[in-house]
């Protein structure tokens, strides 16, 4: 797929949504991405899993995807590479690998997001799989929204399926806030 058709099916399936939102990062946007209207769908998925998995071809073992919104797409991806899948999972507001999985020390990992605003869970899952000794190889997306100015270092290569354009403030400098536009809160890290 590429980065035109990964958005137009995202638009045509309801994804990309406009109003004012709060993202996990906890910045404020006008954009908000329901990846899961894309993911609800396993062929689709499927698709998007090989096309990111191409993007890394061969040089990795494994898939480490943060919960709960990269579980799916981060499978999809290492069946796609016939690879092992694992996801980490919020503790106490850090990430940590629960259920017993685990790096094996030296295995390649490749770093599997949905959505990258900020690149913070992203780049605490690489810290975390370094830390139990593995070689991350790459931290691949569906979703590029971080600001091209100021993109993220992980310490590997970056790739996106597709780069999605929109305004992010820090919650105290927020346009839509001064404008009194209510506030939306549809992440992960609130669902329930």
């Amino acid at each position: 797929m590429n980065p035109h058709e990964v958005l137009a099916v995202m638009t045509e399936r309801g994804a990309v949504q406009e109003g004012h939102f709060r993202l996990s990062s906890g910045k404020h946007s006008d954009v908000y991405v329901q990846k899961f209207r894309v993911l609800e769908d396993p062929a689709l998925t499927s698709s998007i899993g090989a096309a990111l998995e191409a993007r890394f071809h061969g040089r990795f073992d494994c898939v480490a995807s943060p919960a709960l919104g990269a579980i799916v797409l981060g499978f999809a991806t290492a069946l796609a590479a016939d690879a092992r899948s694992i996801f980490a999972e919020r503790v106490d507001g850090s990430l940590d690998f629960r259920r017993g999985f685990r790096v094996v020390p030296h295995e390649r990992v490749l770093v599997v997001e949905d959505v990258v605003t900020t690149g913070g869970s992203a780049r605490e899952l690489v810290d975390l799989v370094g830390s139990e000794g593995g070689e991350v190889v790459g931290v691949g997306a569906l979703l590029d929204r971080t600001d091209p100015a100021t993109p993220p270092d992980f310490g590997a290569p970056f790739a996106a399926l597709a780069r999605l354009d929109a305004s992010v403030w820090d919650p105290d400098e927020c346009e839509l806030c001064t404008r009194g536009v209510p506030l939306a809160e549809p992440g992960s890290r609130r669902a329930r």
